[in-house]
């Protein structure tokens, strides 16, 4: 590794404090190589260098030290578990709920919606090839170790896409500040798929009209719309309330 600001990870890299130790305490036997700035002494670091030993992982020394690394780098195996649509759709066992973003750009927003999706127990977050933030190490970090146990499926075309969801009898609801109706208002016990839309612009035209149906979040203050991982959390977890 070069330029500690500039650096090229492997494909398979996460990066951070959080993920790393999500991958150790889950996921060990994805871990390749791990890499460590030796001058830390604090308790996470710690925790860290314990989890590597009881599962027999060497640790090497990170130098020079990636910028937002937290000074920990994991190079893993792919992940093993990577699989299409379909495959999902026809493994599932309950009523599915799918996370599906529109144009999401930022990488940290990314991060932070897969987080949220696989704390509400998702089937799968699904994004556009083109007009998205990709799936890089910033979205991992952000994801806190998220990215590594949540199917994240990249299609070309959304409109096709979701219409397959519709095929398989899952209800299609976009998010939109202007609809009506509210994620309160709605029964989401059904098989159910969010469609958030990318910063500042929204859901796109054409993924609107795919959609079953448009609901909000209702707003009191003064700001008029919510970073769009905090809307993914609210939106989701209303389905996990409903569901319990």
């Amino acid at each position: 590794m070069a330029n500690p600001k500039n650096v090229n990870f492997p494909k398979n890299t996460v990066i951070g404090i959080h993920a790393v130790e999500a991958l150790l305490i889950h996921s060990p036997d994805k871990i390749q190589e791990l890499f460590l700035n030796d001058l830390r002494q604090d308790e996470k670091f710690k925790k860290i260098i314990n989890l590597a030993k009881e599962n027999n992982i060497a640790i090497q020394k990170l130098d020079p030290i990636p910028e937002h690394s937290q000074g920990v780098v994991a190079h893993c195996s792919a992940k093993k578990h990577d699989t299409d649509l379909k495959t999902v759709l026809e493994n599932l066992t309950k009523p599915a709920l799918f996370l599906i973003l529109d144009g999401v750009q930022d990488p940290h927003n990314l991060g932070a919606c897969i987080r949220s999706a696989n704390a509400a127990g998702v089937d799968a977050v699904i994004i556009p090839k083109d007009r998205a933030a990709p799936l890089n190490e910033t979205a991992k970090k952000a994801a806190s170790g998220a990215a590594e146990f949540t199917e994240i499926i990249t299609v070309t075309n959304l409109s096709q896409t979701i219409e397959l969801l519709k095929k398989n009898n899952i209800w299609i609801y976009g998010l939109d500040g202007s609809a009506e109706k509210t994620i309160y208002a709605e029964d989401f016990k059904h098989s159910t798929a969010f469609v958030l839309g990318g910063e500042g612009e929204g859901l796109r035209r054409l993924t609107r009209e795919h959609c079953d149906g448009l609901v909000s979040i209702p707003m009191v203050g003064e700001i008029e719309s919510l970073n769009v991982s905090v809307a993914a959390g609210i939106c989701l977890f209303e389905v996990v309330r409903q569901r319990k």
